[in-house]
């Protein structure tokens, strides 16, 4: 008998989680997915596990390594000048151990109050679009109205280590702000509120954006968002030249108001993706050994007003007795990425810069493969409500299956983000009782990208491992709607 809620429906879902699982380690020897057992990966957007480096990258580490004395900061003045070749003398950069630092380095410097002076330091507020990943830059602050408080639970700010302290700044709040057009369900065996984004409406979204910076305009310290350019992540509307509108509108009311706008784009890639200048951005953060092919590091670039007193805090901004740069000690000195990272991200980027097709190719081909194996999904009902989009922003391919939710009827099960934390998401389990590390999945979206066993040393793409992967991805989706009661 069909449950008739959705609650009921899901933990009936965790409760055949045992079975899928059987099932899924039967098909993976169905299609032959056993003989490269953990060999797979589906999307390297962790830096839990990032893929290998390629050749390029690791001969540029072994050069630099090979010379008697190279400071820090020749590689990071190497790193700006590419920077500055790419986005113009206006721009700079810095690089740090992980986007999180580049993070928590925005925030301080660029939103937090004052705390140096004497008396009591005022508050200030950033407005914070309600959408999916919104705990990685919101929970810099603490959430506004208090309502919204509990989104952070069992998400990345309160998994265990942070119960201590928390990532929120003092002084400083973060406004939520909902998305016109954006549904807000709860879902999941975890269950909890899901921001649904694929009909988010750009225009309406920063009407009702425009109005929560004029309430709270005496505190407004800036804007942030997420920097991917996906439907799943309500950029599904977008300009003539492929910038998603949201942004852009996001950017221009950030300069009518004098306030940062930054955008983290995590699991992003710079330059084949979006610019700062194509969304009016004053800072973009990218985490470079997930989408990017880079040692671990996080990224910093913007505009050079914004990147003066970014730099000074990491001790970059200039020695005492004058010059231009430094590699010193600052205020986060903890983040110092280390010379291989910089070494390897300059030779990353300036592939980026002299070659973006070694980048494109892969991404391209692997989209096709992911066209190609989901024509013939099952439950066929759901095949033509799939949005699959490609994004050279985010390295590869968004499928996102909000929309077999149309009609009133229960679709492909959504699971959270929390679900993702807790492990209780079986699509994903299924993928790992099959032996591949699997594509990461919450909010109705799947990332999908090469990099985890689907590229060679050369970094082209190994199109036989990589239909392998979509295969097994397919089959778990089917699985879990086999369990879920809604086969064909």
């Amino acid at each position: 008998m069909k449950p008739k809620y959705r609650y009921q429906w899901y933990q009936e879902i965790y409760n055949n989680i045992p079975k899928v699982h059987k099932e899924a380690r039967n098909a993976a020897k169905e299609i032959k997915l056993d003989k490269l057992k953990n060999e797979i990966g589906l999307y390297p957007g962790s830096s839990a596990c990032p893929g290998p480096l390629p050749k390029y990258i690791l001969e540029a580490i072994i050069k630099a390594n090979q010379v008697p004395v190279l400071p820090m900061r020749v590689v990071e003045d190497e790193l700006r000048e590419v920077v500055k070749d790419i986005y113009g003398d206006d721009y700079d950069s810095a690089v740090v151990n992980t986007c999180e630092a580049a993070l928590r380095v925005c925030f301080e410097i660029l939103f937090a109050p004052p705390t140096m002076r004497k008396g009591d330091a005022y508050r200030a507020r950033f407005i914070a679009p309600y959408g999916e990943d919104y705990d990685f830059m919101a929970a810099y602050g603490r959430p506004f109205p208090p309502k919204y408080k509990n989104l952070f639970v069992d998400r990345s700010t309160s998994t265990g280590e942070l119960g201590v302290e928390g990532k929120s700044l003092n002084n400083l709040d973060s406004v939520f702000v909902r998305l016109a057009g954006t549904k807000y369900e709860v879902h999941g065996i975890k269950f909890n509120p899901v921001p649904l984004m694929t009909r988010t409406d750009a225009k309406k979204s920063i009407e009702k954006i425009a109005e929560a910076a004029a309430r709270h305009a005496e505190s407004l310290a800036g804007f942030e968002s997420i920097g991917y350019d996906t439907p799943g992540y309500g950029y599904g509307e977008k300009d003539e030249k492929g910038i998603p509108v949201l942004k852009k509108l996001i950017g221009k009311l950030a300069g009518q108001y004098d306030v940062p706008y930054l955008v983290d784009s995590a699991s992003c890639l710079p330059v084949i993706g979006q610019s700062p200048q194509d969304i009016g951005a004053d800072i973009m953060v990218f985490s470079m050994d997930k989408a990017g092919r880079a040692p671990i590091s996080g990224l910093i670039l913007g505009k050079e007003e914004s990147m003066v007193p970014i730099r000074k805090g990491l001790g970059l901004g200039g020695q005492r007795y004058g010059e231009v740069s430094s590699h010193g000690k600052g205020l986060f000195s903890l983040c110092d990425p280390g010379r291989d990272s910089v070494v390897g991200l300059t030779a990353f980027l300036k592939t980026l810069r002299d070659d973006p097709g070694k980048i494109k190719r892969p991404i391209d081909k692997y989209h096709q493969i992911i066209l190609e194996e989901f024509q013939s999904f099952k439950p066929s009902k759901f095949r033509d409500k799939l949005i699959i989009e490609k994004s050279y922003m985010m390295g590869g391919t968004e499928l996102n299956y909000e929309q077999t939710w149309d009609g009133g009827d229960f679709g492909i099960p959504i699971f959270t983000l929390e679900d993702l934390m807790a492990n209780t998401n079986p699509m994903i389990s299924a993928q790992e009782e099959m032996g591949i590390y699997p594509a990461t999945i919450y909010s109705g979206n799947i990332f999908l990208g090469p990099g985890l066993g689907t590229l060679d040393e050369n970094a082209e793409l190994n199109e036989e491992h990589a239909r392998l992967g979509i295969k097994a991805l397919v089959k778990s989706i089917e699985i879990v709607c086999k369990y879920a009661g809604l086969g064909d």
